[in-house]
């Protein structure tokens, strides 16, 4: 995706507000409103119909998971719509709950701090607004190994696949990062989606299932 995008940027801090928005206006995005709680971000959505969404997750008035929920209403409401949902904290069930909403848009969950990593903030915004996904690898460390019993069904490689899934990656991205096939590689996949459990015929993002399979959700 090189087109412009257009943003509704969530944060109660004006600082952290703009420095989202001068990264993606740096990147050629235009930010259509830029709001300090999550009714704001609601009725912001639905006045401009944006690209994207990028929240904090907590936000007034109680400063819990006020962001977080009206991302998830919102990923609900308007299910090709790229949201990602910026944490102060590692806090894995916040990424699973976002996820875990059957939608085709794409969905990203991160710590604020990669914000000042401008190239790979701006990768994460045009892969969520592309429909992928895309985890902070801090929760995905977090993840495996609070809840690893799953994983000890995979082979080390398929361990290496599954992270780089979890990440957002396309299978020919993950193939060049290994140096293998992309025969190799769905050949992996195939294998993990099997020894974690996940149907075929599930509905959903298998994808997306695998990673969240770690929570035995």
């Amino acid at each position: 995706m090189t087109h412009p995008l257009s943003v509704v940027v969530a944060d109660d801090s004006v600082l952290l507000r703009e420095g989202v928005e001068g990264v993606l206006t740096r990147f050629g995005h235009d930010v259509v409103a830029s709001v300090g709680d999550a009714d704001a971000l609601e009725e912001a959505v639905r006045a401009h119909g944006p690209d994207l969404v990028v929240t904090d997750v907590r936000m007034p008035p109680g400063f819990r998971d006020e962001g977080l929920l009206a991302a998830v209403r919102i990923r609900r409401e308007r299910p090709g719509l790229g949201i990602i949902v910026l944490s102060q904290y590692v806090q894995p069930a916040y990424a699973s709950e976002l996820l875990e909403v059957d939608a085709p848009g794409g969905a990203g969950y991160l710590l604020k701090e990669r914000i000042g990593d401008v190239e790979e903030f701006a990768e994460a915004v045009t892969k969520v607004a592309s429909g992928g996904t895309v985890l902070d690898r801090e929760v995905i460390r977090v993840m495996m190994a609070a809840r690893s019993s799953p994983l000890e069904r995979l082979a080390p490689r398929e361990r290496e696949v599954l992270g780089l899934m979890a990440r957002g990656e396309s299978n020919a991205a993950i193939a060049r990062t290994l140096v293998v096939s992309d025969a190799a590689v769905r050949k992996h996949i195939g294998s993990i989606f099997t020894k974690l459990d996940l149907d075929p015929q599930t509905d959903g993002h298998r994808r997306v299932l695998a990673v969240l399979a770690y929570l035995d959700r």
